[in-house]
């Protein structure tokens, strides 16, 4: 008789849905982060945003700035919680000075794309980003708009 796997919720904590639209997105990473005992629990309870969220490069580390991470009412009375603390993300020195690379010569801008679990551990997507201009937003909303209109076309064709 085989096992059943125990129902898990989604493992995404969150997504940064500006980021797509904000910038053009190419090399992705996945870092770990450094977390206190409070902060583990409210993303296991789903209390993490990253909308305002962007990685920042010094002295040769990488951080995670601006993630909101909002404390449990529960949580222990010793404990004096930041929501938007630095976090220190845990990536290979190799891709870190590639990334360094990237960010100081060639102009990219390192952006968080997703929060989400894996193995146990709190992961974070980020990648390697140029800003999009007005017009491009433009277009994409443009191409987007389009093929909704050709997919609806379809349907009922």
């Amino acid at each position: 008789m085989a096992k059943k796997k125990p129902k898990t919720p989604s493992s995404t904590i969150a997504r940064n849905k500006k980021a797509w639209h904000d910038y053009f997105l190419e090399d992705k990473f996945e870092a770990g982060m450094v977390l206190e005992g409070w902060e583990v629990k409210s993303l296991r309870a789903g209390h993490g945003q990253l909308t305002e969220a962007y990685v920042d490069v010094r002295d040769g580390e990488v951080f995670l700035v601006g993630a909101r991470i909002t404390p449990l009412l529960s949580a222990s009375t010793h404990v004096n919680p930041d929501p938007q603390r630095r976090k220190k993300l845990l990536l290979n020195r190799k891709e870190i000075s590639k990334l360094i690379g990237a960010v100081e010569r060639k102009g990219y801008t390192l952006a968080p794309i997703a929060m989400y679990w894996k193995k146990g551990f709190v992961k974070v997507e980020i990648a390697l980003a140029k800003g999009k201009q007005a017009h491009d937003k433009r277009a994409t909303i443009k191409k987007r708009e389009t093929d909704r209109e050709l997919r609806r076309a379809l349907k009922n064709g």
